[in-house]
């Protein structure tokens, strides 16, 4: 389970003078901006960004100047658009918001009311881009998730490392009624014990050597939001008793402090470990399981979830280089293979076939796996090579078959040459598979 990257705010404006004015107003609100010149440029924009907001021009009040606004409200009614007229009149607001726009905006556009608009419709954690959930598995647990994010309670996140647990909990904080509080994430594995408590509660100026000020904690941080606790089975057990006060009593002591402070905070922790294993091993508080696993959610691994692979991976590649695309091959390699890394392995093998292909396809040749030894290899594991000669071999197979065993008209269909057909053939010949319309030349 994977999403795009952080959203941006997407300006579409024929005239750069007017475009350059608008982006930099909107960076000084200090968010992420993407320019575009044209409406075709925005919509690939729109297919391949995380776009939370989009400020567009409009032409004049010709027919067919609010195509772009229809456009985004049916690919992607998540994403506010608002348009920006040269000339106003409530008339045109009428029909530009009637055809999908969220507001309106007369040029010259007031840096403040800008501003404002800014404000309102790309607040922290709104419009966030659904995770990529093509798998019959993969989009029961965003249905599931979607109905946990309206409630309060504590959410367990577990599954393996790289299968996307904190995608999901950014989900879930996106959806919720917290959206527009902070999102807070810590990897508690990452952080040395005797560090972790300061880093969590804060400390005040002078409570240990090296505190030269006042620090607030991810608690304090994360006020009026979600705080994600990461790998929260790597937690030390005397903290684990201080983490739990902190959930019960809504309140949290910074080291040093002389009085605790109240929070407000919704807490998503997540584990590639077997927490009731845990528990009965005495290394996890059994009473701060059951509190902290109110609502529990599995992601699954990625192998388990095959129909996610390959729009995954198309996702990746239009991030890492989208003048880019994978061949039919690719896909087939990506599907047999069994993913020990997850959705991490596969973002990172994308990127680097990307690299170091050539071409404008990446071939199941260019896919850069990664061996035991660190070292980079093709594909091999156990029964890859067999599973991707029997698919091949399904998708010629029905190629000859609907065109009478003729093997060009079959060439043709498959996208390659009758040289490389005759030569596929051979191949699968060779695996004792039986070839139809051998008697056609």
């Amino acid at each position: 389970m994977a999403e795009l990257t952080e959203s941006c705010i997407l300006v579409v404006d024929r005239d750069p003078a007017q475009r350059d004015v608008v982006c930099e107003a909107i960076a000084g609100t200090a968010r992420r901006v993407v320019a575009a010149e044209s409406d075709s440029e925005a919509l690939e924009i729109l297919g391949r960004e995380r776009v939370g907001l989009v400020f567009s021009e409009l032409a004049g009040n010709a027919p067919g100047v609010t195509t772009l606004f229809r456009q985004i409200q049916q690919r992607h009614p998540e994403v506010p658009a608002v348009a920006m007229a040269a000339e106003g009149s409530i008339e045109h607001a009428v029909d530009v918001m009637r055809d999908g726009a969220a507001d309106y905006l007369v040029k010259p556009v007031d840096v403040t009311r800008l501003a404002s608009v800014v404000q309102k419709y790309f607040a922290p954690g709104q419009h966030v881009a659904d995770p990529v959930a093509v798998d019959a598995s993969s989009v029961a647990l965003l249905q599931t998730a979607r109905r946990v994010a309206a409630t309060e309670v504590t959410v367990t996140i577990s599954g393996e490392s790289g299968s996307g647990k904190e995608v999901l909990a950014r989900y879930i904080h996106a959806h919720s009624g917290r959206r527009n509080g902070p999102f807070v994430a810590i990897n508690c594995a990452a952080i040395p014990e005797n560090m972790l408590e300061a880093v969590l509660f804060g400390h005040e100026k002078g409570a240990f050597t090296g505190a030269t000020r006042s620090h607030a904690g991810k608690f304090e941080q994360a006020n009026g939001g979600t705080l994600l606790l990461d790998e929260i089975s790597e937690m030390d057990l005397a903290l684990q008793a201080k983490l739990l006060r902190v959930i019960q009593e809504r309140e949290v002591e910074r080291i040093g402090a002389s009085a605790p402070v109240a929070v407000d905070v919704r807490v998503v922790t997540t584990t590639n470990r077997n927490l009731r294993e845990w528990v009965a091993s005495g290394r996890f508080r059994e009473d701060l399981y059951y509190r902290l696993n109110v609502l529990p959610l599995h992601v699954p691994a990625l192998r388990d979830r095959p129909a996610d692979i390959v729009p995954l991976a198309e996702m990746f590649l239009a991030r890492h280089d989208r003048h880019r695309h994978l061949a039919h091959c690719a896909r087939a390699a990506l599907s047999a293979y069994h993913w020990p890394g997850n959705v991490r392995e596969l973002d990172n093998l994308v990127q680097r076939s990307a690299i170091l292909s050539t071409g404008p396809e990446i071939l199941v040749s260019d896919l850069a796996f990664e061996a035991a030894n660190g070292a980079m290899s093709a594909p091999d594991d156990s029964g890859l090579h067999e599973r991707l000669a029997h698919h091949e071999f399904e998708c010629i197979r029905k190629a000859l078959e609907a065109h009478g065993g003729k093997r060009a008209a079959a060439a043709e269909e498959l996208g390659i040459s009758a040289r490389t057909l005759r030569y596929k053939l051979a191949r699968l010949r060779e695996l004792g598979m039986s070839v139809p319309g051998d008697r056609h030349e």
